[in-house]
């Protein structure tokens, strides 16, 4: 096992386990300069096949992937990536957060991971979407394993506050060397002596030039529910990605997903040729609700998708303690939570990846109105 610093460049020739295909494996890192990126560390590894750029700056959020032509990432109206000190996260409205929004990947939680909430005077108790997305990672290791081909980047980013809480999380981005997947694993510890409870979601935004009107979103699922009057009007192509429709409000659907033998959850966001697709896997028995969010705007203003596995559904905090979403965590508990990636290039690969989603058994119970449990 190699290791370097994330600040050192690291190159070599590693063989791909399982076709012994020697290839170049890469990290390099750098911090930008300028504007409200200034002071943004920047980490990109490069398995030989694809690249992901990692922002330990952002709480080890994934600015973007790209394998070959194919590349994830929206265009946010936000010229980032934007460094935490540039993001009005307690603005009296409650929605700074969206001033640093333009990741590809980007967690919302711990404390809150829902919409804002303020107290019976008016004051923000709590943020849009929490705030572990702003704050930087404390310690990176890159690590490389020549044996398995292996390329594992870890940081750990702390949410703390002196007499409330001390969480800490560990993320762990992982691809080998010429593979076409990576995965997501992420530790969450109560470093404190009393017990304390936790909410997470991912926002995984994928638009412009991968996600585009007319491509398909596919997902086992139990029950699926609108989220408001717009979402409803959705439902009949609530899996198609819509034409850009400047003013238009976002649509949102919440999900129970179901799962395989094996307790996987499979889902492929696909492109309208066919010929490519992003896949996600992950667990309900980890995740057991799941949003799908469609933004409509032109993609001046932020056309994007997001597929979005959760502990629990993102409304305000008082809503989701009040049934119960709210994952505990006793006094140094730790929790691990997994996301599986890939990129898919062929027909034929997209093919069999959506006909596995459609083999998994599920009840596909479509509500047509709001659930009360579900939506305030």
């Amino acid at each position: 096992m190699s290791k370097a610093p994330s600040k050192q460049s690291y190159s070599d020739r590693i063989v791909n386990p399982k076709t012994g295909e020697s290839v170049t494996v890469k990290s390099a890192a750098k911090v930008l300069t300028g504007g409200v990126s200034d002071g943004v560390e920047v980490v990109e590894l490069d398995n030989g096949n694809i690249k992901i750029d990692v922002l330990p700056t952002r709480g080890m959020g994934i600015r973007r992937v790209r394998c070959g032509g194919i590349e994830l990432k929206w265009n946010s109206p936000n010229r980032g990536p934007v460094h935490p000190k540039f993001v009005p996260l307690y603005d009296p409205g409650g929605l700074g957060w969206l001033e640093g929004f333009d990741e590809w990947l980007v967690r919302c939680g711990l404390e809150s991971n829902g919409s804002p909430e303020f107290d019976s005077k008016g004051n923000l108790r709590y943020p849009l979407h929490g705030r572990i997305a702003n704050l930087p990672a404390s310690s990176t290791n890159l690590a490389v394993n020549p044996k398995t081909g292996e390329i594992t980047f870890t940081g750990k980013v702390y949410e703390t506050r002196l007499f409330f809480k001390n969480l800490e999380l560990e993320s762990t981005i992982s691809t080998v060397a010429g593979s076409s997947q990576w995965t997501v694993i992420d530790k969450i510890t109560n470093l404190s002596a009393h017990d304390a409870e936790i909410v997470l979601l991912y926002h995984i935004n994928t638009g412009f030039p991968f996600a585009v009107p007319g491509s398909t979103f596919s997902i086992p699922f139990n029950r699926m529910a609108p989220r408001t009057k717009a979402s409803v009007e959705n439902l009949p192509h609530w899996n198609v990605l819509d034409p850009e429709t400047p003013g238009s409000e976002e649509v949102v659907f919440f999900f129970e997903p179901a799962a395989d033998a094996n307790g996987d959850c499979k889902t492929v966001l696909t492109r309208p040729d066919g010929n490519s697709a992003l896949a996600l896997s992950f667990k309900p028995e980890e995740f057991p609700y799941f949003a799908f969010w469609k933004s409509r705007l032109s993609d001046k203003d932020g056309y994007v998708c997001g597929i979005e596995p959760a502990v629990n559904l993102p409304n305000d905090t008082s809503f989701e303690k009040q049934h119960g979403r709210f994952v505990p965590l006793k006094a140094g508990e730790s929790k691990t939570f997994h996301l599986t990636f890939e990129i898919l290039q062929t027909a034929d690969d997209v093919k069999h990846a959506v006909q596995a989603v459609g083999k998994i058994p599920s009840k596909g119970l479509i509500e047509k109105v709001p659930k009360g449990e579900w939506t305030p």
